[in-house]
């Protein structure tokens, strides 16, 4: 008996060792640039000129030109900076954009209207599984695999350019 409970001990490590865990490493050429193009629906990391790596990509719900307010379902277009980091999103793992600029922010008061923020680069959690390809509320959705592999590759103060 006892040497069964070893046996199963073992078993039951071995097992949780073989457990991924979601923050992954990166030891490859850095990110100089992220590269967003919305019509596409793709997204390139880049070092320098090269891509390093592309994902197919979701948006907003309402894709289709730049984000002018928050709720309209857009995302952004122009030039950011990836600002900060959430290892503990509601969409498995997130990397922020420095959404509003100060231009993005005297255009939406101008029109009477707030901004908007929390625009990221994000996983997809199952519940959102069955809404089609654009489904977020303005930011860019991947694979929960592949958010795992950008979280690890991009830095905070990275440049990200999203094009129509």
């Amino acid at each position: 008996m006892r040497a069964f409970r070893s046996v199963a001990l073992l078993v039951m490590l071995a097992a949780l060792a073989g457990c991924s865990s979601k923050f992954k490493t990166y030891n490859g050429p850095e990110v100089t640039r992220i590269v967003v193009n919305k019509d596409a629906r793709e997204m390139h990391l880049l070092h320098h000129d090269v891509v390093l790596e592309s994902y197919d990509i979701g948006l907003g719900f309402a894709p289709n030109g730049h984000k002018g307010f928050e709720g309209d379902g857009r995302t952004p277009e122009g030039d950011y900076v990836i600002d900060r980091r959430n290892p503990n999103s509601e969409f498995h793992l997130s990397i922020g954009i420095s959404y509003p600029d100060e231009e993005d922010i005297a255009r939406a008061l101008e029109a009477g209207r707030d901004p908007g923020g929390d625009i990221f680069i994000h996983g997809r959690p199952f519940k959102y599984w069955g809404n089609g390809p654009d489904w977020t509320a303005g930011c860019i959705s991947v694979s929960n695999r592949e958010i795992e592999d950008i979280y690890a590759m991009v830095r905070n103060g990275t440049p990200i350019t999203i094009r129509p």
